[in-house]
């Protein structure tokens, strides 16, 4: 049984749109997927109540908040029981350094997303807030050079 929405043409432009530029006042949203404002503003809404619109977000650039230096660090855990693993999650997600945390499956259970200052405030977190971690038996640290952002996520093809 699938959890996914079903969503018509409409509210999968209306997400196209959205992804693209959060920021789109409504009745240029409307005009765009060709309804009326106040459809526009229910099916956002329904969008939204369904949980298929979680919120919304900005992007900030690293950089120039003086965090230029990015890092994937590829942490696994022994052992691998809940009562290690919430402190640890918890203790991640409280690190300023944190973008995004993720729980994996395969050889590593959870990677990183970081942003640092420079070289040695990496170290100095990876040393300090993970390898000197009890739980934590392999660290991995990856530097990101460039990223760039995948289009908007809509559904498989045919699927709506």
């Amino acid at each position: 049984m699938s959890d996914a929405a079903e969503l018509d043409s409409i509210d999968l432009e209306i997400l196209r749109l959205l992804q693209n530029d959060a920021r789109m006042a409504n009745k240029e949203l409307a005009a765009a997927v060709r309804v009326a404002p106040s459809t526009c503003l229910d099916r956002v809404a329904r969008l939204r109540s369904i949980g298929v619109i979680l919120g919304q977000t900005i992007r900030v650039d690293p950089e120039r908040l003086g965090r230029p230096l990015d890092a994937l660090i590829s942490l696994r855990i022994q052992p691998h029981r809940r009562e290690l693993v919430e402190p640890f999650v918890s203790h991640v997600l409280g690190l300023p350094e944190t973008r995004a945390l993720y729980n994996l499956a395969g050889p590593d259970d959870y990677l990183v997303h970081v942003s640092t200052a420079g070289a040695a405030d990496l170290q100095r977190l990876v040393l300090d807030e993970f390898a000197s971690r009890d739980e934590v038996s392999r660290v991995q640290t990856t530097l990101i050079f460039q990223q760039w952002s995948g289009g908007p996520l809509l559904p498989p093809a045919g699927s709506a």
